[in-house]
């Protein structure tokens, strides 16, 4: 079983490197700290919100336990004094927004499990706790939001949370499976960028 506490770790490291994320653009956007800060704690701690919203773990987790807020702040400074050359953020954000969206997916759909909510309700929840903290920050950042666009960034989403939901009414949901979903939508999400793999377009007349 994926305890609570393992639950939590894996939540916070999410935060931590979604906070990253937001914290690099910011970087890109040529931001001050508070605007750095500001797009470290959205990015950080914005899919989370809209995941216990849903479920009814309310309020949410980030209002009621300081860590929560703590560490996007934290990663926020980090990466204010210690982000490398601006040529190379983007590619960086790419790294830690994979690394982001696989461990929220699988710590929103292992939470919506808990909550009692049903597989294809709980594969949702995953997959729009993964994307909405990415999506905040690129609408405060004046960016098209990466699930927009062509890119395959959903798709890893649902998949990592849609093997968590499997797992678990198999009845087998060790700790390592849930790790295992994570690795499995961080890996498609890379080569999506790395390929160039999209979804399809409409074709123009």
């Amino acid at each position: 079983m994926v305890n609570g506490w393992a639950l939590q770790v894996l939540d916070l490291v999410g935060i931590f490197v979604f906070g990253i994320t937001g914290a690099l653009v910011g970087v890109r956007k040529k931001l001050d700290v508070f605007g750095i800060q500001v797009l470290a704690l959205v990015t950080g701690l914005g899919g989370g919100f809209i995941r216990d919203v849903l479920i009814g773990a309310t309020p949410p987790a980030a209002l009621v336990d300081w860590r929560y807020l703590v560490v996007p702040v934290t990663a926020g400074l980090i990466t204010f004094f210690l982000h490398p050359g601006i040529g190379r953020v983007e590619r960086l954000v790419n790294i830690f927004d994979a690394a982001g969206l696989a461990l929220f997916c699988v710590t929103g759909a292992r939470k919506a499990l808990e909550y009692d909510l049903p597989p294809l309700s709980a594969a949702l929840v995953g997959t729009i706790t993964g994307i909405g903290g990415g999506v905040i920050r690129d609408l405060l950042s004046n960016r098209v939001p990466v699930v927009l666009r062509s890119e395959i960034y959903a798709t890893p989403a649902f998949l990592g949370a849609g093997i968590v939901v499997v797992v678990d009414a198999l009845g087998y949901n060790a700790a390592w499976t849930t790790l295992a979903a994570a690795i499995v939508c961080f890996v498609i999400r890379l080569f999506a960028i790395r390929r160039g793999w999209n979804a399809p377009l409409p074709r123009m007349t």
